[in-house]
């Protein structure tokens, strides 16, 4: 039988070899490598997160010189605890990381809402989720059926326009109006952004949370909220909007 004791030893030395890794200029080399064969794994797995990293963000990679660029790649892969093993999830983990964990007065205002924008377009393109036409009329009504929207259809909002943000554009403060998104995958699986008005964004999430409400009646309500003179001028406008969205494989057609 082996010591009782040499477990503990051996996890404690597996703590210290990580340790290192994750922070190597606050953690100590444990005292039985050599540096040299450390410095392999120190850059093996610094390298794959963050080139990761690299290609999930390129918008905000290309706002930080490679000195800034690293320093935040290394607080992220130093101190935040990965709740996942999988690298296609690295992304929203960095995400979180940026809302709960870091703290930098140096980085841009709107820093989050980039990341999340630039992450949304990979968590689409991964989505095991399928388009399923059962129970779906695809050529259905859209005003006198139920409208059904693709569970691959995301409906966003932002205080930051993150769709213009560049090298060249670099907001400090947020614009009047939110800016409102829709990110889609269609049926040819490709993923695609439409920017969409304060109604349009409405029209969907009423939709979404109204799955018994005909497109008649979700306009018919938007115009209320609008108080709106002449509601079948609403309607009207409304039906060509609710076509383009099913176009565009937003709207799937309408409840069977």
């Amino acid at each position: 039988m082996p010591e009782t004791n040499s477990q503990p030893k051996f996890i404690q030395k597996q703590y210290e070899f990580a340790a290192h890794i994750r922070d190597p200029e606050n953690q100590s080399l444990p005292d039985d490598v050599p540096d040299v064969r450390m410095a392999i794994y120190r850059d093996l797995f610094f390298n794959n997160v963050a080139g990761f990293l690299n290609d999930c963000f390129p918008v905000i990679r290309s706002l930080y010189d490679d000195e800034r660029w690293d320093e935040l790649a290394r607080d992220f892969f130093a101190h935040h605890h990965c709740k996942t093993p999988y690298f296609l999830e690295i992304s929203q983990e960095f995400m979180e990381f940026l809302q709960n964990t870091r703290n930098n007065p140096n980085d841009p205002p709107f820093l989050l809402e980039l990341a999340h924008y630039e992450w949304v377009e990979l968590a689409l393109d991964v989505s095991e989720e399928v388009i399923d036409f059962n129970g779906i009329d695809h050529d259905g009504n859209l005003l006198d059926g139920r409208p059904v929207i693709s569970p691959l259809a995301w409906n966003l909002a932002y205080s930051y326009d993150v769709q213009h943000i560049s090298e060249e554009y670099q907001p400090t403060e947020p614009p009047e109006q939110p800016t409102n998104l829709v990110v889609y995958r269609d049926i040819d699986d490709d993923v695609r952004f439409m920017e969409i008005n304060p109604v349009t964004a409405r029209l969907i999430q009423i939709i979404e949370e109204n799955v018994n409400m005909t497109g008649r009646e979700v306009m018919s309500q938007i115009a209320t909220e609008l108080q709106h003179p002449n509601p079948e001028t609403v309607i009207e406008g409304g039906l060509g909007l609710l076509q383009e969205l099913k176009e565009r494989d937003i709207i799937l057609g309408t409840r069977r």
